[in-house]
């Protein structure tokens, strides 16, 4: 069978409901036809002009991303600039983009779940509950397998994430045995995750008082990165979405862009 992109939407909403998502956000639809066929998904973070050639590179006829294309409601679209350009070309092109963003963030196995997973926590719960319901919430924090220190810590993460180096407040022979992640920015978290008994919180976008408010509390904080926090993730969801789309019956192939980057880089 091959599904519509109302089907496909349809499935992310019984992923990550789209009534998790922040206020301020804008998950779900951004451009295209609930109509349209799609044999191929393509994800990326970003919809970007690069991410959209790549989609197109590959015949998808959907970009699924983690981050929405539109966030505000646009009084014009300026096609010389960003996103109008990234709409046009969508529409020329054929291809539909798709956002799942908070709502993903906060579902019961999304982004901060396979974090927490692919540190192999054990004893997972939600950091912070935001909805009422169990399992949902931002960020998780759990129990590393075995109490190690803050050194061997960073040496696994950088392997996850594929990164060399990494952003750390606290001593490397620190022991480390309660771990908080939270996906792309989560530096506010540091006293929650203090108060719920971590250890080392794991995040990015760390600021300067952030990074001061966890050496006053002794807490540990790694900063992996607002863009390898999430590509990480969502790397691993793209199987997971693969292994779904199988067991309905789908003919739908679904492929990573992995040639995004992170626009930040360390020199």
């Amino acid at each position: 069978m091959i599904p519509k992109l109302r089907n496909v939407l349809d499935l992310l909403e019984e992923i990550a409901p789209m009534r998790l998502a922040e206020p301020w956000d804008n998950p779900g639809l951004q451009v295209g036809s609930y109509s349209q066929e799609i044999k191929k998904i393509s994800l990326a973070l970003d919809a970007t002009t690069e991410s959209l050639h790549s989609a197109r590179k590959r015949n998808a006829q959907l970009l699924l991303t983690h981050h929405p294309l539109i966030f505000k409601p646009i009084s014009r679209i300026d096609i010389s600039t960003f996103p109008g350009n990234v709409i046009l070309e969508a529409a020329k092109k054929g291809i539909s983009i798709v956002a799942a963003h908070t709502n993903l963030d906060v579902a019961r196995e999304g982004m901060n779940y396979i974090l927490a997973d692919l540190l192999s926590l054990q004893r997972v719960e939600v950091l912070q509950e935001i909805s009422g319901v169990e399992g949902v919430g931002l960020g998780r924090i759990g129990d590393l397998p075995q109490p190690n220190i803050l050194a061997a810590v960073l040496k696994e993460l950088k392997g996850i994430l594929g990164v060399e180096k990494l952003r750390v407040v606290g001593r490397e022979d620190l022991k480390v045995g309660r771990i908080a992640v939270v996906g792309g920015s989560g530096g506010s978290l540091v006293s929650h995750a203090f108060q719920k008994g971590a250890d080392l919180l794991i995040t990015g976008d760390v600021r300067y008082h952030h990074a001061m408010e966890a050496e006053s509390l002794g807490i540990a904080l790694i900063d992996g990165g607002h863009f390898h926090t999430e590509k990480a993730a969502f790397r691993v969801f793209a199987k997971r979405l693969k292994g779904m789309i199988r067991a309905r019956g789908w003919n739908v192939i679904v492929e990573v862009n992995d040639d995004e980057r992170d626009p930040v880089s360390y020199v």
